[in-house]
């Protein structure tokens, strides 16, 4: 059985993005000079990645030693608790390196096969959102209201794509959003700034081709526990894979069930 975080743990992990923030704040306001280092094509890590990351995981390890951790940047300690921290230091790192205020730090717990616990923090924005099991989700204090439905006279959803995903798969995507379930779409660079956007209900849910679980973790129990829910299979899906994945209303889950259902996975579309 997994149990609900203690206040004081959950407010340990909120203070720890703050800070976090601050630190990626500092590199942001001299973006000229932040080194910048490729992964791929449109794939980018910069320093402000690797110092966040740095201090998110040295702050996990102190809080929660018995924990284990999962970075984008490379971090990884098995633990013994059987809960695993899943950090990514900066969402939408393509964003910062332009100037843009779509990034966020994300902080997400997994245990038990699934995520149980989430602490999001868009700095330029004050955005701070905090939910998971037993834990009602709030941004900036306030409870975020319950989400339902799908209004097809006015229905939007975001989508993301991996920078190695085909140009095939991606149009097709597209096609079926526009065409077969007539949605806008809107496509932010940041699957966690994506998903703040379903959890304030600017959208009814959110595709997601080739993201990773760092990309997600903070957000699905966050989304949870007002009723949005996702298309992953946690019990058949490894930490470091690639995901296919749908997140949204259950109304809009159903609507994009053609093309992405419960448990699909990348397979070999990359």
């Amino acid at each position: 059985m997994t149990l609900p975080l203690e206040k004081a743990s959950v407010e340990a992990v909120e203070r720890l993005a703050r800070d976090a923030g601050a630190v990626a704040l500092r590199h942001f306001e001299t973006l000229s000079t932040v080194p910048v280092e490729s992964k791929g094509h449109l794939d980018l890590v910069t320093a402000a990645d690797q110092d966040v990351e740095r201090y998110l995981t040295e702050g996990l390890a102190k809080a929660f030693p018995e924990d284990g951790i999962f970075g984008e940047e490379g971090a990884a300690y098995q633990g013994t608790s059987g809960r695993t921290w899943v950090v990514d230091p900066i969402d939408g790192t393509f964003n910062f390196v332009r100037g843009g205020d779509q990034w966020a730090i994300s902080i997400g717990l997994y245990e038990a096969e699934q995520p149980t616990f989430g602490v999001i923090f868009a700095p330029l924005r004050s955005q701070m959102l905090v939910g998971g099991i037993g834990l009602a989700s709030t941004m900036n204090g306030e409870r975020l209201a319950h989400r339902s439905g799908l209004d097809s006279s006015r229905a939007s959803c975001g989508v993301g794509f991996h920078p190695v995903i085909p140009v095939d798969l991606r149009l097709e995507t597209l096609r079926f959003v526009l065409e077969d379930v007539g949605m806008s779409f809107r496509c932010c660079g940041s699957a966690t700034l994506s998903l703040i956007e379903v959890a304030l209900g600017q959208v009814d849910g959110y595709l997601g081709i080739g993201e990773s679980s760092w990309d997600l973790m903070a957000a699905l129990p966050i989304l949870d526990q007002i009723g949005i829910r996702s298309t992953v299979d946690w019990k058949t899906t490894d930490l470091s894979s690639k995901l296919r994945f749908a997140c949204g209303t259950p109304e809009f889950l159903k609507a994009v069930e053609p093309i992405i259902a419960f448990g699909a996975t990348l397979g070999h579309e990359v």
